[in-house]
């Protein structure tokens, strides 16, 4: 099939395009939210090809993933058609929850796709027929050293972002491990949340040095409170690393006993956190079991086969 997919999040849309489909991905001159076009800093296959709006008329869409509201228009109106429709759900709804309404539940002839089994239980989609493709990932490779004694914690913006990513908890977490903080928007973090520099040290990193990075930390810690499930956490388990994180929307089912520890006590979680960091051999022990996990719930193979299935049944 050709599949017609916006570049909206560059994580999941790897695991996504490694697929035996051709991947259409809009282009603008100005390469803005709606025409991205190809990720320059994830790897994905040639099978992903970049075209114009004005050109996709032409281009033999076979079906179209949506997963912002406003794409329906732009269907419309680059394509002149609805090809089958799916609408991929990235998030957990933010707003009067569990009321929240999505805004697929009013589209005819869309099926919803959740990637958590919680989201599909707190988003209202009315009549709109829905499923769960729970996430798939790539595989990094078991790449866990460990040999820092400090905790990884990977977060977008977390000031901005504030309680919904657990900024302010990080202080609680810089007392029990020296921390590293990946993502965009993370510079200054320390002073903002009056942290000695070397107790929260702050990293941009471009996708490819990442993982690496991670897996040189002793841990990960996941101080998120509400978003979905944080394609983060699952790396690092990927990695081989032991999990400290939130018992907060889908973690309880993504973390299994012996992976880490996972509780709403924040006494519990720097306890824990303190024990892995001067633990390294029990790090070791619990990363691996986190790893075996992670690859038997969230491997790249489940993932599209479970995808396969999915687009088979809409296309039918």
């Amino acid at each position: 099939m050709r599949i017609l997919i916006w570049h909206v999040h560059g994580s999941w849309t790897t695991a996504f395009v490694q697929g035996p489909h051709t991947y259409v991905v809009p282009v603008t001159p100005d390469r803005g939210p709606d025409g991205l076009g190809r990720a320059r800093t994830f790897d994905w296959p040639d099978s992903v090809v970049e075209l114009p709006p004005e050109r996709l008329r032409d281009a033999g869409i076979d079906l179209v993933v949506l997963q912002r509201p406003h794409e329906i228009e732009l269907v419309d109106r680059w394509l002149g058609r609805r090809p089958p429709l799916v609408y991929l759900e990235h998030n957990a709804p933010d707003g009067d929850v569990p009321d929240t309404r999505h805004p697929a539940a009013d589209l005819p002839g869309v099926t919803l796709v959740h990637v958590t089994h919680f989201n599909r239980l707190m988003w209202d989609a009315g009549s709109a027929p829905t499923a769960v493709i729970e996430h798939g990932i790539v595989d990094p490779g078991p790449l866990w050293t460990g040999e820092l004694p400090r905790a990884a914690v990977v977060v977008n913006e977390p000031l901005r972002r504030g309680r919904t990513t657990g900024t302010d908890l990080l202080p609680h977490f810089a007392h029990a491990a020296p921390l590293d903080v990946f993502g965009m928007g993370t510079r200054g973090i320390a002073g903002a949340l009056g942290l000695d520099p070397d107790r929260c040290r702050d990293h941009e990193l471009v996708q490819r040095d990442l993982h690496a990075e991670m897996a040189r930390r002793r841990l990960y810690v996941h101080p998120v409170r509400w978003t979905s499930l944080g394609l983060s956490l699952l790396e690092a388990m990927h990695l081989g690393m032991p999990v400290v994180a939130l018992a907060t929307t889908e973690v309880t089912e993504a973390v299994p006993g012996g992976a880490g520890v996972v509780s709403n006590r924040l006494d519990v979680l720097t306890d824990a956190v303190r024990e892995y960091t001067a633990d390294p051999d029990h790090a070791r022990a619990v990363g691996e079991r986190a790893r075996a996990a992670a690859l038997a719930r969230y491997g790249l193979p489940r993932f599209l086969d479970d995808w396969e299935r999915l687009l088979k049944e809409v296309t039918r």
